[in-house]
């Protein structure tokens, strides 16, 4: 089925400066976690980074512009359903800002980073050198704990952004949806007809 569909400004100034902010630090932070010095000072500076733009976010998901608050990307399961049944069809959405599994990947992948700055700032890898900052505030065992839980959710993340990532060339080859540019410039097509507008 075919809409009739409109240029529409969607994602605002902020929203498109965090989410650009967050993929460089995030990736930047995951490649010194994994292939980075031994001494991890930089990685724990990129963690610090994301849990400033995770408190921005936080923030603007309560009190920010329509499209970016999170009450407005919350979806039932009939509608999350209704979205996957059509997910298949060569043709574009059009969804007014996040769609239902978009945004089940945008809590995913929120929700991940939270676990890792929490477990990072408690984690003590037993070498001397990385400790988190807060390690000192729990038991050792925990910290320990924390440590392989950070390491397991990096791969977590890795495998959210993969999916990210390609569901980005999904909708763009096989949908004919471009999701890049309206983070670029904060305009999207999205459905004249569409019961979010």
């Amino acid at each position: 089925m075919q809409y009739s569909s409109q240029k529409k400004r969607i994602w605002d100034p902020l929203t498109r400066v965090f989410h650009w902010s967050l993929v460089v630090v995030v990736v930047t932070g995951w490649y010194l976690g994994r292939f980075g010095p031994t001494v991890m000072s930089l990685h724990y500076y990129m963690g610090y980074a994301v849990a400033g733009l995770l408190v921005v976010r936080l923030f603007w998901g309560i009190w920010g512009p329509k499209p970016v608050r999170f009450w407005s990307f919350i979806y039932g399961p009939r509608t999350t359903w209704n979205y996957i049944k059509n997910i298949t069809k060569r043709t574009p959405s059009h969804w007014p800002g996040h769609n239902p599994v978009g945004a089940l990947s945008v809590f995913a992948i929120l929700a991940v980073l939270a676990a890792q700055i929490g477990t990072g700032l408690i984690a003590d890898p037993d070498d001397f050198v990385n400790v988190g900052p807060l390690a000192s505030w729990v038991e050792f065992d925990t910290a320990r704990w924390a440590a392989g839980t950070h390491r397991l959710l990096s791969k977590i993340l890795l495998a959210l952004v993969v999916l990210h990532v390609g569901a980005i060339l999904y909708y763009r080859f096989w949908k004919r949806e471009d999701l890049v540019r309206p983070m670029i410039t904060g305009w999207k097509e999205v459905r004249k007809d569409h019961p979010e507008l």
